[in-house]
């Protein structure tokens, strides 16, 4: 019976260790998660990935703005002098050499061009009206 109590008493301590051991690691893992929480708030801060999702937000906005002024305002200009912008991007040189043949889409490349250039000025136009090269330097 004796033997059976110390047994008894053993395991109670074991358990008490045991308890205290995990309790220890679930402090000290808290802390951790914490840490890890304060640096992820503190690099949000000092990156400033709110602006920068704020910048994104409004460059989508943008983008879509862009292309739509380019859609509905430079590409009629370019096929009224142009043409169809469908027979533009159709046109194709045809090649036979050496009894091999090969297609050059000329005017897919050269429409697209036209509309990277367009869409190129319509940025600077848009920057250059609303003045908002002036918004990214530093007031001195």
């Amino acid at each position: 019976m004796a033997s059976n109590q110390s047994h008894q008493r053993a395991s109670t301590q074991a358990k008490r260790r045991a308890a205290k051991q995990a309790h220890r690691v679930a402090v000290k893992g808290a802390s951790h998660i914490k840490e890890q929480i304060g640096g992820f708030v503190d690099f949000i801060r000092a990156q400033g990935v709110i602006g920068l999702a704020v910048g994104l937000a409004i460059g989508t906005a943008a983008g879509d703005t862009v292309r739509k002024i380019v859609e509905g305002f430079i590409n009629p200009i370019v096929q009224f002098i142009v043409g169809s912008g469908d027979t533009l991007s159709a046109s194709v040189w045809h090649v036979e050499l050496f009894g091999r043949q090969a297609d050059f889409a000329w005017g897919a490349a050269v429409s697209s061009m036209i509309t990277l250039l367009a869409t190129a000025l319509v940025i600077y136009w848009l920057i250059h009206i609303f003045k908002l090269d002036r918004l990214d330097k530093k007031k001195s």
